[in-house]
């Protein structure tokens, strides 16, 4: 039941709001010919911004769950947790598999086979969101919680550093990365900048970002250097920083997002799917010639044990002559980003087999444009 007030309220106060317009086209189909694959990038550019909301319902709901989830993790035992996670994410279930289980059901079983039991899969899905407020949560009460931490690879990224010419390290979106995986590289001595856009966190309305997602912006800057904000409007100044970052010999984290840029790339995934990677850390490592790694990080046990894995330096076979023109120069390096996508995609098709009920992005089962006309480059490579 509302209360009459609170619904005078909202339809009084409450700003209209209206999503980004954006345009997108096929740049190229490119071939990685040693994989016998192609990669589609494409460029995604801004029509129409949207209407920011001053407050949302989603705020309501996201501060309340804030206060409730500090409130445990200050006074209940560790053990409690997950369990507490459990049934909060049944309060709402009915009408998250009314709106939601659809398109999640085709998109698992696109990449993980028909044999999947997404409805299970889909129920861990919503604990784990709820995991990761509890996680957050748990790094800003004046508790000492100590979860073991298992860093794997990260051997690797330090004898890339040592090559002098930085690292980057691409990020998948499960539930504890964004926490979790930048506190394993602190932890282990590693010290990143992260790439980040301005609304980062639960709420995308200016309540939202200057209230609901301030907290997990601080907790995450305790384990980084830097942070740098992307801005659409601003991707040169974004763009030089991260290349000075480079030079300098520095940890680049960025997350596979495909929202911020203003391009992207779709790639095949698992039996008949399709998943979309962002092109800019692919980019960076062609083009400034840094070190690539892919990082997943996952819960084993909720809130007890996490595994944070860098994987091995992604090395494409395909090479890029330098005394080709201009033009070909600019083909042959879409190609060797190609190839780094494939190498991505392979690593988080690793990862989301473990768990893919933590992962917290998917794309569907159909491409995202049917159109078959681009031509497709980088079959006369070698």
């Amino acid at each position: 039941m509302r209360l009459p007030w609170l619904g005078n309220f909202r339809r009084a106060k409450r700003q209209p709001s209206s999503a980004s317009v954006y345009h997108t086209e096929i740049i190229a189909d490119v071939l990685v010919p040693e994989r016998g694959e192609t990669v589609r990038f494409f460029s995604r550019k801004l029509v129409r911004p949207g209407k920011l909301r001053r407050f949302s319902n989603k705020d309501l709901r996201e501060s309340l769950l804030s206060c409730f989830y500090l409130g445990v993790a200050a006074v209940l035992p560790v053990i409690s947790w997950a369990p507490i996670c459990d049934w909060v994410s049944t309060l709402r279930r009915k009408r998250h598999f009314r709106k939601e289980f659809a398109r999640y059901d085709v998109a698992i079983k696109a990449v993980l086979g028909d044999g999947a039991d997404t409805q299970s899969l889909f129920r861990g899905h919503l604990a784990a969101a709820h995991r990761r407020r509890l996680m957050l949560a748990a790094h800003l009460v004046p508790r000492r919680w100590s979860p073991a931490i298992r860093l794997e690879g990260v051997d690797g990224l330090r004898e890339a550093l040592r090559r002098g010419r930085g690292a980057i390290v691409w990020c998948d979106q499960f539930i504890a990365q964004t926490i979790m995986g930048k506190r394993a590289l602190f932890e282990a001595g590693i010290e990143a900048h992260q790439v980040s856009v301005n609304f980062h966190g639960f709420s995308e309305s200016k309540f939202g970002l200057h209230v609901i997602n301030r907290p997990l912006v601080k907790v995450e800057n305790r384990f980084l250097k830097s942070r740098i904000v992307f801005e659409r409007a601003d991707a040169y100044q974004v763009t030089a920083r991260i290349q000075k970052t480079l030079k300098e010999n520095g940890v680049v984290l960025m997350t596979n997002t495909v929202h911020a840029g203003s391009t992207f790339t779709e790639a095949a995934m698992g039996e008949h799917g399709w998943t979309h990677l962002a092109s800019a850390p692919a980019n960076f490592a062609a083009r400034a010639g840094a070190a690539l790694f892919a990082m997943s990080t996952l819960e084993t046990v909720p809130f007890r044990e996490y595994r944070a894995i860098v994987s091995p330096e992604l090395k494409p076979i395909t090479g890029q002559p330098a005394t080709l023109p201009a033009k070909d120069v600019a083909a042959k390096n879409l190609v060797l980003q190609a190839a780094y996508i494939l190498l991505k995609r392979d690593r988080l098709l690793e990862a989301v087999k473990l768990h893919p009920e933590q992962m917290m992005a998917w794309s569907g089962a159909h491409r995202l444009t049917g159109r078959q006309d681009q031509p497709a480059i980088g079959s006369d490579v070698g």
